[in-house]
Formats: C-alpha cells, sequence, structure tokens
C-alpha cells in the first residue's frame, strides 16, 4: 500500500517536471512545494544518524532544491524522479557534514553543575603552577591563568584576550587537558 502511494506520488512528480522542464513555472512550484517535505525528512535522518540532530536540516534543504533547479535538465524524463531528487539531497548532506567536520559539541555551561572540580588537598606554589602551566601553548596558558588561576568568566577572559568565548572554551579544554595528561605523566 505505501509503496503503491510512493509510486503514485512519483508518477505525479515526473508529470509536474517534466512540465517545469517544458517551461510550466505552476506545475514547477507545486513541485518544489511537494518535494520539499521529502528533502526534510531525508536531510534530518542523514544528521540523525551523523549525530548532528536537526541543526542546518533548512540550509541542506534549500541548497538541494536550488541544485535541483539548477540541474533540472539533467533529469531522464524516462526515469522516476525521487531517486534522482534523494541522491541530490545526500550529496547536499554530505557536503554540510564535511564542512562542519566530524565532532560534537557539548556547551560546557551545561556540564558546571554535573562534573564540579575537585577540591584540591594541597596548594600549588606559585612557581610549581608556573611549571605546569609551561607545558601549554601560550593560548592555553594565558586562557588556564585567566580563567583558572585568576577566576575570569570565560567572557570576560575572551574579552581580555580578544578571542571569541567559544575560542576560550576550546582552548580551556585543551589546556587542562593537556596539564591532566602532563600531571599522570609525573605521577608514573
Amino acid at each position: 500500500m505505501e509503496q503503491q502511494r510512493a509510486q503514485d506520488r512519483d508518477r505525479i512528480w515526473v508529470e509536474w517536471m517534466r512540465a517545469a522542464n517544458a517551461g510550466d513555472e505552476i506545475a514547477y512550484r507545486r513541485l518544489l512545494e511537494a518535494l520539499a517535505p521529502l528533502l526534510r525528512q531525508v536531510v534530518r535522518r542523514g544528521f540523525a544518524h551523523s549525530g548532528f540532530g536537526n541543526c542546518d536540516v533548512e540550509d541542506v534543504v534549500q541548497e538541494t532544491l536550488l541544485a535541483i533547479h539548477l540541474k533540472r535538465q539533467t533529469w531522464d524524463e524516462d526515469e522516476a524522479l525521487t531517486p534522482w531528487v534523494t541522491a541530490i539531497a545526500r550529496h547536499k548532506l554530505i557536503d554540510s557534514l564535511r564542512r562542519r567536520g566530524r565532532h560534537i559539541e557539548l556547551p560546557i555551561d551545561d556540564l558546571i553543575d554535573v562534573l564540579p572540580a575537585e577540591i584540591p588537598t594541597e596548594r600549588l606554589s606559585s612557581r610549581d603552577a608556573e611549571r605546569l602551566l609551561s607545558v601549554l601553548t601560550d593560548r592555553q596558558r594565558d586562557v588556564v591563568r585567566a580563567i583558572s588561576i585568576e577566576g575570569m568568566s570565560a567572557r570576560e577572559a575572551a574579552d581580555r584576550l580578544r578571542m571569541s568565548e567559544g575560542a576560550v572554551r576550546v582552548a580551556l579544554h585543551r589546556g587542562l587537558s593537556a596539564l591532566a595528561v602532563s600531571c599522570r605523566d609525573l605521577d608514573q
């Protein structure tokens, strides 16, 4: 039943696409409006499968519709339309995922209450702290010093260091990770 409905839908879309390629603007508008929900579904599923949720669905749908518009004369009128359209959507989704890179973003603010820092039992001397900080890059060192030692917020550190708040958070995370590795190496 569902397969029959999809085939009927594709037959209508094929008629609209043929008419659109012959210059029928109304058929073309109907086609694009009918394709948008299918494209959203394909793109949402692709983002979810890649672990990104619904972040840029509408952008990819719009890119796909534009690609369909620009390449519509390349569609073979003797073929079904849905596979051609979904292939374009998958390619645009892949392009979007490549631009993003393979990473997962977690807001650090959401983890502050969940993962509280352990209260140190002994204090470091300023000389020991500087020695530990020496393993970091200049940027990481400045960020870790500003936030962890001087007690600044990420926003204050970003303003002072002329960085974006996101870059400060990344530098802090990487710096603290490097310090943890360095301390583990000292313990062994």
